[in-house]
């Protein structure tokens, strides 16, 4: 029977009348894909928009009327896409979008703001100690005002607000004094211009917005990002499934309403819906959600398969053990939650910092006017020596001693093709004292390698590979790139779980599984000799040979081991794959502490038992189900290949094929930390000084603003320093010690 696939659940009416349904797309890689997939749906009669966000691998679609949703999902699925609805919930990340445009907006205006006002300031700065007339020098003062006065008004909102809901409270922030120093530095510009004054602070303040808006639209953006990510994870859950009631008639049901013990029929090319133990069929399914192994795992009667897993061959009829909320998916889903709140303990320190930051400053800038009011100032004179301690105590120094020196140090890591993902990523990575690696697609490439024998007739291999371009097998898939043919054998059938056939020069040709080309012994043999590879067999005519397929190692993998040990660092393996393939890997390199079959839950627990006896690990990892343990790890990297979700739980990514990358994160890392350091001990030191100064007096607000926009020019210049670390690292993005590793590549993982 015909199944309807019901999407309306997941579809907008939008208030302006029309549609709107959000997708999750898989394999979106460049340009090209996007434009196929958009000029593909706008074909669709109805359709107003189809636009497909490359960075968030999403598709938004909107339609007047006439449209069915489950027509898109069909387009798209034709082209070669794996494509999942999202429910159209209002999301969090959606308000957090909105909140960075919001946050853009301020750090425009203020930016423009402050390019026009640092004009005028030179130009009054420079006439005070020339020839400048006290008429000019109102008239610049009042231009600064008119430019000033209305952008602070909008650019400071996001302080001005959190600091009058902070006093609704009944408790101080970092806004609250950064708001009061603000709005009391242009009130007294203001002020100081309609005296006639030398001197206006309109360029302090402008300029304080400026920097820490920047900070606030960064750390925004970096959540953002994260959180897209980890949404993605969600689609990779099957909406619906395909029931079996008790009188076999197949239903199309909602996946959230199955039941244990109710049986569903799995297609292939469809991801399960479920927990679940298989009743009937054989089939090969990618289960990498749960091993992080991406080749095909056999499957029968009696085997547990997982919701997300994608069924490759056959049709599979399985029994309902976890739907809804309760499955290994939602626990993977649970376990990456957690570990991320874990590292909310940052966040948790720099409000302590700033519920401290904020009284302390208040007091002095209090006791300052009190002093001066009893040592017999004017009140003018002491809200101005106020003020400067306001400005002069803004912790700009203190705030760009980190962060200035991250930027660099992204810069540097960047060319050695590293791209950091998290704001305090650096300093964590400089503390890390073990290095654990999963090895699927981290210490292997994560392209399968196909492994010829040196007596196999070159012949032989061309035909068997071109035979595997009339395959969907991942196995085919990998022997296929060796040929050099455009187009596969023609009538070519697959027989589902077996394989594919067809006639080549007259004879039957055979590619498939051992058993199905008759070569079940000498595979027998060959599994002994090599545990860890994949076997695809072919058979043409009288002539017949077996692949083994499997991931190599990264080419430099042994040499960068090695040099990390050399930092002094314990290396260690945990990987989801079988105890052959694992015990292989490690041997090849070199490590002698090793673990395999492992879930993500014991991932997590191997890692929250070294944080719990001191330790700093730093996991390199690249599948979703590597997600949790990268996120609850002291460090984490993962390369670009890495799954979304990896991506997002991972602090770095790296680029290309070479594992280099892992040691000069490291290298850089710590020579920023050391740099990070000086410049906080300059700030203090700075503070020491400056404070006092201000407090006696001999500090105007425009010395003090001077004297804060120079203790950040000086902890910049610090950070440049920064860049030198990117010397020591090869052109490849591999460390000078790994440049001559690349035989090692023919170590069998």
């Amino acid at each position: 029977m015909t199944e309807a696939l019901d999407l309306s659940a997941f579809v907008q009416r939008l208030e302006e009348g029309g549609c709107r349904i959000e997708f999750a797309v898989e394999g979106v890689k460049d340009a090209a894909a996007i434009h196929a997939i958009e000029h593909a749906l706008r074909a669709l009669p109805g359709l107003t928009k189809a636009r497909v966000n490359f960075s968030e691998q999403r598709l938004l679609v909107e339609w007047t009327d006439g449209v069915d949703p489950a027509s898109i999902v069909e387009r798209v699925r034709a082209l070669g896409y794996r494509i999942y609805p999202f429910s159209p919930r209002l999301r969090e990340e959606d308000v957090e979008a909105s909140q960075a445009r919001w946050l853009l907006r301020c750090l425009a205006v203020a930016a423009f703001a402050a390019m026009n006002i640092m004009l005028l300031s030179i130009s009054v700065w420079a006439g005070n100690v020339s020839d400048i007339t006290p008429e000019t020098r109102d008239f610049f003062h009042w231009v600064s005002a008119l430019i000033v006065l209305p952008a602070a008004a909008f650019a400071g909102q996001p302080f001005f607000r959190s600091a009058i809901r902070a006093l609704g409270r009944r408790s101080l922030n970092m806004d609250v004094p950064i708001s009061l120093g603000v709005l009391l530095a242009l009130t007294m510009s203001v002020f100081e211009t309609l005296r006639h004054a030398e001197h206006a602070y309109f360029d302090s303040a402008i300029m304080l917005l400026v920097f820490l808006l920047a900070g606030r639209y960064l750390d925004s953006a970096m959540r953002r990002k994260t959180r897209s990510y980890a949404a993605n994870l969600s689609a990779l859950r099957a909406p619906t499934a395909s029931r079996i009631d008790a009188d076999g008639t197949v239903g199309l049901v909602p996946a959230a309403a199955l039941r244990p013990s109710e049986i569903v029929l799995l297609r292939p090319g469809e991801r399960a819906p479920v927990d679940g133990i298989v009743v009937e069929g054989r089939s090969e399914i990618d289960q990498s959600l749960v091993t992080g192994e991406t080749a095909p795992v056999p499957v029968g009667a009696g085997h547990e398969i997982y919701a997300g897993s994608l069924n490759f061959s056959g049709a599979l009829t399985i029994r309902v053990k976890a739907a809804g909320g309760g499955t290994f998916l939602d626990e993977i889903e649970r376990l990456l939650d957690g570990a991320i709140h874990e590292k909310s303990a940052y966040v948790r320190l720099a409000d302590r910092a700033a519920r401290l930051y904020a009284p302390v400053v208040h007091s002095m800038a209090a006791l300052t006017v009190i002093f001066w009011l009893i040592a017999g100032a004017s009140v003018h004179d002491a809200i101005i020596a106020a003020i400067a301690v306001l400005i002069i105590t803004c912790p700009c120094a203190l705030a760009l001693a980190v962060p200035a020196v991250q930027v660099v140090a992204a810069g540097a890591l960047f060319r050695a093709k590293i791209i950091l993902s998290a704001g305090d990523a650096i300093e964590r990575f400089a503390d890390v004292d073990m290095v654990v690696f999963d090895k699927t697609g981290t210490l292997t490439l994560p392209e399968l390698g196909v492994e010829v024998d040196d007596d196999a007739p070159p012949g032989l291999v061309e035909r068997a590979a071109r035979l595997a371009l009339a395959s969907h097998h991942p196995l085919a898939a990998a022997l296929a790139r060796l040929s050099r043919a455009q187009a596969p054998v023609a009538d070519a059938q697959e027989v589902p779980g077996s394989g594919v056939q067809a006639t080549i020069d007259g004879a039957e040709a055979r590619l498939g599984s051992p058993g199905f080309c008759g070569l079940e012994a000498d595979a027998a043999r060959l599994r002994l000799i090599h545990p860890g590879a994949s076997l695809i067999a072919f058979r043409h005519g009288g002539e017949a040979t077996i692949f083994r397929i499997r991931q190599k190692l990264r080419a430099d993998a042994a040499s960068v081991i090695a040099a990390l040990r050399r930092r002094g660092l314990a290396i260690v393996i945990l990987s989801g794959d079988a105890d052959p393939a694992v015990r292989s890997c490690a041997l090849a390199l070199g490590v002698a502490e090793w673990r395999a079959d492992m879930r993500p839950g014991e991932k997590l627990a191997f890692l929250a038992e070294l944080k719990k006896n001191g330790r700093k690990p730093l996991m390199v990892g690249d599948g979703m189900n590597d997600a949790p343990a990268l996120a609850a790890a002291h460090a984490s990297l993962s390369p670009i290949t890495a799954s979304g979700l990896a991506q997002a739980a991972a602090d770095a990514l790296f680029l290309g094929d070479l594992l280099g990358p892992v040691d000069a994160v490291l290298d850089v890392s710590r020579r920023a930390k050391n740099l990070m350091r000086q410049n906080l001990g300059f700030a203090v030191v700075y503070n020491m000084v400056a404070v006092p100064l201000a407090v006696a007096g001999l500090a105007t607000p425009l010395i003090a603003a001077a004297a804060m926009s120079g203790s950040s020019i000086i902890v910049t210049l610090n950070a440049l320093r920064a860049r030198g670390a990117a010397r020591a690292i090869a052109p490849g993005g591999a460390p000078a010690a790994a440049r001559s590793a690349s035989r090692l590549n023919e170590a069998r993982p």
